[in-house]
């Protein structure tokens, strides 16, 4: 019995051993299982994470290009205005600090049923710097039996200037004025009234200086004549007509070979009317009408500067509307190219400290005579 149960208590033994033996397996087995899928699960969360971070990563890396290819291209900004230049004049007289636009002819309608008007208007190509007027000029007759051609010198002039201009528009008719460059810079309202009106505006030097004078050599001469163009220029805002007429109609040979080479045209006269000599208005009608009814038509010379030639223009007007005649108005076919270094001269040399650009009737006027 005792082998047998010592056998049996060996055997228990045994299975129980084994039995230890077998949970300990078991155990070890199962942590074994246990640290497996926790590592997988770790090992898949790393990949994961990973994945997520690498793509994450691209995306990020890639995000302005795909954002600039869906957004469209943001508009060019518009270029930036430059800052207004400023005129180098402060004011000269009442010439603006800034420019100002040239007067544009007004569309007038004739109130006078009766009134002189215009009979042609006739387009000059100044090309090579053809002459006007018999007196000098000889070789283009363009003016028919009675037809008339008025001029006036040595524009613009308060009180006289705006006179004549006011007969004029009171006959509808037109004329031409040449403007002295001094009196331009003086008086650019007037001059620019002038324009208004619908008048063509040429030149008559810058000082009225004679330009076949021995004091003035060549250089002299010049600097006349395109200091003159040039403040007519600045006076209106815009270039003058290529039209000159030589101060008392002395004619510098010289200078009018360079007036042909700037496609300048000259202008003398068919009858000169003498009102800087005339003692009243009568006088000036009295000489221009006895010198036309014995030539029959031509380019009429006066003086708006001259206060007899304004008192005399509404009486001459009748007068020759009533004698037959008719009016022929000059414009030139392009305007005249002013000289960039007398245009920069004149702007120089006519800067002033004033502060004001009004017109004087605009500062003075009078309260009691």
């Amino acid at each position: 019995m005792v082998g047998v149960g010592g056998a049996l208590t060996n055997l228990s033994h045994k299975e129980g051993g084994a039995n230890l033996s077998c949970g300990i397996n078991e155990r070890v087995t199962m942590r074994n299982a246990l640290g497996l899928m926790l590592m997988s699960v770790v090992a898949a969360t790393l990949i994961a994470a990973g994945g997520w971070f690498w793509t994450s990563s691209s995306r990020s890396a890639a995000t302005p290009q795909t954002v600039a290819a869906r957004v469209a291209p943001a508009p060019t900004p518009a270029p930036a205005k430059p800052a207004a230049s400023r005129d180098p004049i402060e004011v000269t007289g009442s010439i603006p600090e800034k420019p100002v636009p040239a007067p544009q002819p007004k569309q007038q309608v004739c109130a006078n049923p009766n009134a002189l008007g215009v009979s042609r208007v006739v387009e000059i190509d100044t090309t090579g710097g053809p002459g006007f007027g018999f007196e000098h000029f000889k070789q283009i007759d363009f003016l028919n039996d009675k037809e008339v051609v008025l001029t006036f010198d040595d524009s613009p002039w308060p009180v006289n200037t705006p006179a004549v201009l006011k007969a004029l528009a009171e006959e509808c008719t037109k004329a031409v004025f040449f403007s002295i460059g001094k009196h331009a810079s003086f008086h650019p309202e007037i001059l620019r009234q002038v324009a208004a009106a619908g008048h063509t505006i040429g030149t008559h030097t810058w000082s009225h200086a004679n330009l076949n004078s021995k004091k003035l050599n060549e250089q002299a001469v010049k600097d006349e004549i395109e200091k003159g163009n040039s403040a007519v220029k600045l006076a209106l805002g815009t270039a003058p007509a290529p039209f000159f007429r030589f101060p008392e109609l002395q004619h510098n040979p010289a200078a009018m070979t360079y007036l042909g080479t700037r496609n300048i045209a000259m202008f003398s006269a068919d009858l000169d009317s003498f009102d800087f000599r005339a003692k009243n208005p009568e006088q000036v009608i009295n000489t221009v009408m006895t010198k036309l009814e014995k030539q029959g038509k031509g380019i009429i010379l006066m003086h708006d500067f001259q206060k007899h030639t304004a008192e005399a223009m509404p009486e001459l007007l009748r007068r020759l509307k009533a004698g037959g005649y008719k009016i022929v108005f000059m414009k030139p076919k392009a305007p005249m190219q002013t000289l960039a270094e007398y245009d920069e001269a004149m702007i120089k040399d006519m800067k002033l400290p004033a502060t004001s650009a009004r017109s004087i009737g605009s500062v003075v006027q009078t309260v009691s005579q």
